[in-house]
């Protein structure tokens, strides 16, 4: 049987949106093969767009990932794709979802769900043919569109008006919706900062508020994967206005304690912010003189490097600085010592910490990008060879003297000064 969705669909008096995005995005990925693929599979097998890729489209955004919804089983889904030789992985089978790849474009297939059973963090789920179930069990009105492959909308909720007045609006009941999962209660800011064009529902405001305790049950990854998104988004520069979001995010990510850091930023600030490194950014918001910067590499999952990042800005700007810190001899050591990413975390750091336009570290700063790092030359064989040193200990210690030596002396060193050295 041809549910609703497929009706309004094949109505040749549908009102076709935004057709010629769609039709730019299928020909620069070669996704129609997976939609004609599924929709070939039976009489009423139907696969759409769904979801972030179509309110960036309606909202004039970059589109950075594709996800398509059907409702033909994963089974089915993967049995289609492994047919006809196109990759794929089975990402989140247990809960629909196949990840296609076709010319290192990947896709997430999903099918249609219902709910049979949520706790605030993850939800059994029954697969369903019923587009308009599995629009009734989304977050946002705006999320709950669907559009097939030449951009007809089907949208059960007004997601789009929603989108276009800049009304961040749940489905149905926000108190329901937030104790289904409550990541929604940080996705509402995340959107909100992106989207809103009004003010917060006075009503909604205190429902998030009443129900923000159950963010206790949403594991540490996902809330990081969360805060990520936030941060990385285009609306995050809005934060030291917003209160209600302001307090949102202190109270669910308490060590971020510096966000007033980003009001106010002068043309120079801005284009660094621009940037959206999300592990400088979040080193701006958590260092200081305690042990905060730790509880929070301790808390979260972030990798070894990011690690490293964090922690060379926070040894150093935990502590008293002086003028000597920001000369160019002192840069060049940082450049030396940890290379030119953290030098430029450095200084961008400081430009930051400062809030004010400081030309000579941005000259500074412009100057570094065009600079190799200095190669030391001497190594334990000319030690060995030439000054019969042994291997050890001290061999290792003289070179680290060495090259002490030749990083203060703006990495230099004459032959009579390493004969000094090495002889003393």
């Amino acid at each position: 049987m041809i549910n609703i969705f497929s009706k309004i669909f094949k109505n040749k008096n549908s009102k076709n949106y935004y057709s010629s995005s769609f039709k730019n995005l299928n020909e620069k990925i070669n996704i129609e093969k997976i939609f004609n693929l599924i929709s070939n599979f039976s009489s009423t097998s139907e696969i759409r767009y769904v979801g972030g890729i179509i309110r960036k489209i309606i909202n004039k955004e970059n589109v950075d990932d594709i996800d398509l919804a059907t409702n033909v089983t994963p089974k089915n889904v993967c049995e289609i794709l492994k047919k006809n030789k196109i990759s794929f992985h089975e990402t989140g089978i247990e809960h629909g979802t196949v990840t296609a790849n076709i010319d290192n474009y990947k896709f997430e297939i999903t099918t249609l769900r219902k709910d049979i059973s949520t706790d605030g963090r993850h939800a059994d789920v029954k697969f369903s043919d019923d587009w308009y179930e599995d629009a009734s069990r989304r977050d946002f009105t705006f999320n709950s569109i669907y559009a097939d492959l030449n951009g007809n909308l089907y949208d059960p909720f007004n997601g789009k008006k929603d989108l276009e007045l800049g009304i961040v609006k749940f489905i149905g009941n926000p108190e329901n919706r937030i104790k289904e999962d409550y990541l929604r209660i940080l996705r509402y800011v995340r959107f909100f900062l992106n989207y809103s064009k009004v003010k917060h529902n006075e009503i909604l405001k205190k429902i998030i508020k009443q129900n923000i305790n159950g963010i206790s049950k949403i594991s540490s990854d996902r809330l990081l994967d969360e805060l990520k998104k936030i941060v990385s988004s285009k609306g995050f520069i809005k934060i030291s206005n917003d209160e209600f979001c302001k307090d949102i995010i202190s109270l669910i990510f308490p060590e971020l304690i510096n966000l007033e850091i980003f009001k106010n930023l002068n043309d120079d600030l801005k284009k660094i912010f621009d940037q959206k490194d999300f592990i400088f950014l979040i080193s701006l918001m958590i260092i200081d003189d305690s042990d905060n910067t730790e509880y929070f590499i301790y808390k979260y999952n972030i990798s070894n490097d990011d690690k490293k990042r964090i922690r060379f800005l926070s040894n150093i700007f935990s502590k008293n600085l002086n003028k000597e810190t920001f000369k160019e001899k002192n840069l060049w050591k940082i450049f030396y010592l940890n290379g030119k990413n953290c030098l430029n975390d450095f200084i961008n750091f400081k430009l930051f910490q400062s809030q004010r336009l400081d030309k000579k570290l941005i000259k500074l700063k412009e100057f570094f990008q065009n600079q190799e790092v200095p190669k030391f030359d001497i190594k334990a064989k000319t030690l060995i060879e030439k000054y019969n040193y042994k291997e050890g200990k001290k061999l290792g210690d003289k070179l680290k003297e060495i090259e002490e030596f030749w990083i203060n002396n703006s990495f230099k060193i004459s032959d009579k000064e390493l004969d000094n050295i090495v002889k003393n």
